[in-house]
């Protein structure tokens, strides 16, 4: 068992910093993580976009190209887990919360609220809420785990190297890897996993509090208090989970959360406008695929009000998933040793593409086909409009504590995920982390969700994630290079000996 590193002491002080800020100073602390914010969306806004196409491009190259042939490990390995259970496993980690959070919330906004182009309310908004939401959580989020998780994959796996986000950088800067510019990058990676997955929590704790509350007429939506007690009580749920490790908590937990997810989504597509949502759900790819490119470098640079909108969603979900790259990449790499790089981009890639586009339709469509029979959902709170939905569906109170149970299912999992991830990442990553760590971690990221929530929310956990993204993102594109350099020199003396 290997002892914690410089990266978990600097890491630490970092997040206990960021902790004290917002909670001794919330208002400066909102204050200075906005102007943050504001600047990176303004000036580097064409960045975040062109940085994931060049990283969903790289993962299709790979699909497609001979090295793909190459094992992430030695050539005699076998994938450890099933092949069911793998994928569970990497959707529970990789969208979760978010899918429950956004799968009816989203469409709606981009229909009733506030559309891309269209004008609210009208056919082609249906038509472009659809696109767009498949777009937020189709291949280019999955692209962004992918990249961090084939190079570590192949670093630790193929290579023997330790599972670190620094070593993956070994063939582009040597040992240097092992010094001062290698904490550098592993600090940023566990500081980015940090925020992301407190925002995850934060999203899981507000969703719970409005699915009590509409459930529960003592209880307030939008209650800081409940929110509080929500993390805590989940804080020691998937504190349990992280102590009994993870061929048995995550395992069991992700096989809980397909089935829960599974079950709400055949019971909405059923109870819900069952025709509408196939008919939306082949529709939706065929027009998400012809406009693929126009939406990946949609920019905006001389519409204020189309850029706003471009910042407000686009920019925060790249931004989201790339927070969570270092998190769910490590996590990936980590269950799918002994794949071939083929097997796991089209298991990364396409099949949790195809379920997120067929929750988006089914949820999507059943919310937005309510609001268009008279109930009026637009002046609810975001987290209120899934359970806003079910009241309008037979069976809606079953679906609700189906949700809820889902959503606090999904919360264990992210963060028995992350605290395993971080304790790697802190003991010079080690496959068996202290639990003393990971606790840690534990504790550590719920403080971060806690001061999130209490220093404004929503607003304030978008913003946060957007800062935290950017360093990263340019560790992913170095990571890029690493590993096509080493890949590519291993392919030619593959073939040299054939």
């Amino acid at each position: 068992m290997k002892k914690v590193t410089n990266v978990f002491w600097i890491s630490l002080v970092l997040v206990a910093l960021a902790v004290a800020f917002g909670a001794f100073a919330p208002e400066n602390f909102s204050t200075v993580t906005g102007n943050m914010q504001s600047f990176l969306t303004t000036s580097f806004g064409w960045y975040y976009l062109l940085v994931v196409s060049v990283m969903v491009l790289f993962c299709l190259f790979f699909l497609i190209s001979p090295m793909g042939q190459v094992r992430l490990g030695k050539d005699t390995d076998k994938p450890e887990f099933s092949y069911a259970t793998w994928v569970a496993m990497l959707f529970s980690a990789g969208m979760g919360i978010g899918l429950v959070f956004w799968g009816a919330a989203e469409p709606l906004s981009h229909y009733a609220i506030d559309p891309a182009t269209a004008d609210p309310g009208t056919r082609e908004a249906f038509r472009e809420s659809m696109r767009f939401s498949f777009f937020h959580w189709g291949i280019h989020a999955w692209a962004i785990y992918a990249v961090v998780a084939l190079a570590l994959a192949y670093s630790q796996f193929r290579k023997g190297e330790p599972g670190l986000i620094s070593a993956t950088l070994k063939p582009l800067f040597g040992d240097r890897m092992k010094g001062t510019w290698g904490t550098v990058v592993d600090v940023i990676a566990v500081f980015a996993t940090v925020i992301g997955v407190a925002t995850t929590l934060g999203f899981g704790a507000i969703q719970i509090n409005g699915g009590l509350a509409y459930m529960f007429d003592g209880i307030t939506a939008g209650s800081f208090v409940t929110q509080l007690v929500i993390i805590g009580v989940v804080t020691v749920l998937f504190m349990i989970s992280a102590w009994s490790g993870l061929s048995k908590g995550i395992k069991y937990l992700s096989n809980t959360n397909m089935v829960l997810a599974v079950l709400i989504l055949v019971m909405v597509i059923i109870l819900g406008p069952t025709l509408l949502i196939f008919n939306m759900f082949i529709d939706t790819i065929g027009t998400y695929l012809q406009n693929l490119v126009s939406m990946s470098f949609r920019a905006s640079p001389i519409d204020g009000e189309n850029r706003a909108w471009v910042d407000a969603w686009t920019i925060f979900y790249w931004a989201w998933w790339i927070s969570w790259a270092p998190f769910v990449g490590i996590f990936i790499a980590r269950i799918s040793r002994g794949r071939t790089i083929r097997q796991f981009l089209f298991g990364v890639l396409m099949l949790p593409t195809i379920i997120s586009f067929l929750w988006f339709s089914a949820f999507g469509s059943t919310a937005i086909n309510v609001q268009n029979t008279g109930f009026d959902m637009t002046g609810l709170l975001t987290e209120e409009r899934l359970f806003a939905t079910f009241t309008q569906l037979p069976l809606g109170t079953l679906l609700s504590v189906v949700a809820v149970l889902l959503i606090t299912t999904f919360f264990i999992t992210s963060a028995d995920s992350a605290t395993f991830v971080l304790g790697m990442q802190t003991t010079n990553g080690s496959l068996h982390p202290q639990t003393s760590v990971k606790l840690t971690w534990g504790v550590a990221q719920s403080s971060i969700a806690v001061i999130l929530l209490s220093t404004g929310g929503l607003d304030a956990l978008q913003t946060v994630l957007i800062i935290a993204a950017f360093p990263f993102s340019i560790i992913m594109l170095l990571m890029m290079g690493s590993f096509y350099k080493a890949l590519n020199l291993e392919y030619k003396a593959i073939k040299r000996k054939r």
